[in-house]
């Protein structure tokens, strides 16, 4: 009982319609080695010419190539089945063809007594013929469409993918429709190269028919003659009579079947089936039809020739050239006068929705890159795009605004460009199947590629093929793939430009956030103290100067005290630095105790701090006189080069009052540097100075 039960269960949670083609597979080769009754060979005959009649009407009536998209593998399974019954049914002609000609069932008696007459002769010639034409016409010239058909697809792919993305960024279409439309083509292109393939099959169909008549001939001529002593003309009549019905018998269906494949592989889609097409385009010209009735009524009336069917088929083409004639020249009937329709409505007025907002921060790639981006072909790109956003949430504290994506014709097949509020701030090219190796400066050797420049950090690059990857390692390049590229580029982007993308939309969800554990906090501080605008005018000065902004309850208990009395966002910063004095440490050196820095020249500082005094508010450079201002340039920047060189960080240490003048003046020559004030160094730490800006030397 349990195990009755166990047994339905089991049935019940298998799906039974995937195993259809399993079972049907494994039942036609099992038909190859077990020995089949008369009666079932019959109904397997018949099965297998209802089952070629299906597939032609069914090919008859598609109106594209996709919609018969299983006939390739139709191909397959009906040739092994014709196969498998030329194989069943010459074992039991073989084995039982001494008995008569009813031997092998009465589908093959009947193919070899009434189609052939039963004349062995004729049987051979009507089956030589079926198999020329089979093998030769139709399945040579189908295979042939099919090739050709399958190298164009192919060969087209490209520009139906531009017009497909052309369609798109013109509206004309949505991203679902566009979707369908490059999955029919790909699918057009993999259905005509499987048809190319499955025409072989047909083919050798043909060829094993004729090797299987010959040797059904040669081994029952053997068998009769030899073990059952039959003379040679019974033996002749009843093996001959049953491999020739045999082989009729496979091969009217095998004809069928090449010719869908030929109806199938050589349509051209109007939207109508094979009938409706063959009406409107062959039959419904009425001067065709006169023109062809009138030369078939003059042969018939030439002397010698068979008048009665030259009359008869004349005649009747040329009366029906005069009634279509007639037909179209006739007046239209009456029609019932129909409710007049409204009429269409007005066109709706351009109101603000028609207004394009232009994307915080965009992504537009050329078409060759468009399988880095394509979730349809699992592009890479879009997961690494993901977890570079999450990265920088979690490394500077907010969510910066998702990179919409999309194709752009203008561009290179390979090139892409990034945009920050609709304008261009970055521009690569990227070669998917390639990698780029980046030359770090210290290489031992070179590359055969396509010399480039990393489009992040500007370093000499070479595009390679992907065998020579181990190669520039070995070398010592850094390797990386097409998605890596643009990842990176945008991600140094991102950090670049994280003031920019913090708005105000930015900052409110950022205070959203915080209110929901420390509500009270964020109450006292906006708007009572401070407007929004103030709070995110500090968030930016520190994202760019490349603060992360994560401790977000020091930032907004700094503003709520400093912001009675100050609402200057320079101001404010500055104490919200002094307050973060132990993040920005950290961040600069994790894990160091002694803090390697560079100072000012103890008179140039003094000059400094008078002209803080009486400079106006925001002028950079303090009142510098023009050479001296162009020395601190010039050793800041060597400076930066020499921490650089030995991997340290490259920091200004300078009082407070000049922290905020100095970082401004020198970011533009420096980008690198970072300018931190007294205030910011925590207690436990020690100040070593490496090096003095700012001297005449």
């Amino acid at each position: 009982m349990n195990a009755r039960v166990g047994a339905l269960n089991f049935l019940g949670g298998v799906n039974l319609g995937r195993l259809a083609g399993p079972v049907i597979i494994i039942l036609i080769l099992a038909m190859m080695v077990l020995p089949l009754p008369t009666f079932l060979l019959d109904l397997l005959f018949t099965f297998n010419i209802a089952l070629a009649m299906i597939v032609l009407l069914v090919s008859l009536y598609t109106l594209k190539p996709l919609e018969f998209a299983i006939f390739p593998t139709v191909l397959l399974v009906t040739t092994l089945l014709r196969l498998s019954l030329n194989v069943a049914s010459s074992r039991i002609v073989l084995l039982e063809g001494h008995t008569g000609a009813d031997a092998a069932g009465k589908v093959i008696e009947a193919f070899g007594h009434f189609l052939v007459g039963g004349n062995y002769t004729v049987g051979i010639v009507v089956f030589i013929i079926l198999v020329i034409i089979n093998f030769v016409v139709i399945t040579k010239g189908a295979g042939r469409i099919a090739e050709v058909s399958a190298r164009f697809t192919l060969d087209a792919m490209p520009g139906k993918q531009m017009a497909i993305d052309a369609d798109l960024n013109a509206g004309l279409i949505g991203e679902e429709e566009a979707r369908r439309r490059r999955t029919e083509i790909s699918q057009e292109a993999e259905f005509f190269g499987s048809m190319d393939g499955a025409s072989k099959f047909v083919r050798g169909d043909a060829v094993a028919g004729i090797l299987i008549m010959l040797i059904n001939i040669i081994g029952g001529l053997t068998v009769g003659m030899i073990q059952h002593n039959l003379d040679l003309s019974t033996a002749v009549n009843n093996y001959t009579l049953l491999t020739i019905g045999d082989g009729l018998v496979a091969q009217i269906p095998a004809l069928i079947i090449s010719t869908a494949a030929g109806v199938v592989v050589s349509r051209v889609g109007t939207g109508e089936d094979l009938s409706k097409q063959l009406i409107s385009q062959l039959f419904s010209r009425p001067q065709v039809m006169m023109i062809t009735g009138g030369i078939l009524t003059l042969l018939g009336l030439i002397p010698g020739m068979p008048h009665l069917a030259f009359l008869l088929m004349g005649g009747s083409m040329a009366g029906g050239a005069y009634y279509m004639d007639q037909r179209s020249r006739a007046p239209a009937p009456e029609v019932p006068e129909e409710p007049v329709e409204a009429p269409p409505p007005e066109p709706v007025e351009v109101g603000w929705d028609d207004v394009t907002m232009v994307d915080a921060l965009g992504l537009e790639v050329g078409y060759r890159l468009i399988p880095l981006v394509d979730r349809m072909q699992s592009g890479e790109l879009l997961r690494r795009i993901k977890g570079i956003r999450k990265k920088f949430a979690q490394e500077m504290g907010f969510l910066v605004p998702a990179v919409h994506i999309r194709d752009n014709l203008e561009l290179r097949p390979n090139a892409y460009r990034i945009t920050l509020k609709g304008v261009e701030i970055g521009y690569g090219e990227a070669h998917p199947g390639m990698f780029l190796a980046i030359n770090p400066g210290r290489v031992v050797g070179e590359l055969p590629g396509t010399p480039t420049q990393d489009p992040t950090f500007g370093l000499p690059s070479v595009w390679i093929e992907a065998e020579l990857r181990d190669r520039a390692q070995a070398y010592g390049y850094t390797v990386v793939d097409a998605s890596t590229v643009v990842a990176t580029h945008l991600s140094n982007i991102i950090q670049t430009h994280a003031a920019e993308l913090l708005g105000r939309e930015e900052a409110q969800q950022l205070l959203e956030r915080v209110k929901r554990e420390a509500p009270k906090l964020v109450e006292d501080l906006v708007p009572d103290v401070l407007p929004l605008g103030t709070v995110q005018k500090v968030l930016q000065n520190l994202l760019d100067e490349g603060v992360h902004i994560r401790d977000m309850r020091t930032i907004i208990e700094t503003l709520a005290d400093q912001g009675g009395k100050n609402t200057d966002p320079d101001a404010l910063t500055s104490a919200v630095r002094i307050a973060l004095g132990r993040a920005i440490i950290q961040q600069i050196y994790p894990g160091a105790r002694e803090l390697q820095v560079a100072a000012l020249d103890p008179q140039l500082e003094n000059i400094l701090m008078q002209a803080t005094r009486t400079q106006a508010p925001g002028s950079e450079g303090g009142g510098l006189e023009p050479g001296l201002a162009e020395n601190l340039l010039k050793q800041a920047e060597a400076m930066v080069e020499q921490q650089e060189q030995l991997g340290l960080p490259a920091v200004l240490l300078v009082p407070v009052p000049l922290r905020t003048l100095l970082a401004r003046f020198l970011r533009r020559a420096a980008p690198q540097l970072r300018v931190i004030s007294h205030a910011e160094v925590p207690e436990n730490k020690n100040i070593k100075v490496v090096a003095v800006l700012g001297g005449r030397g």
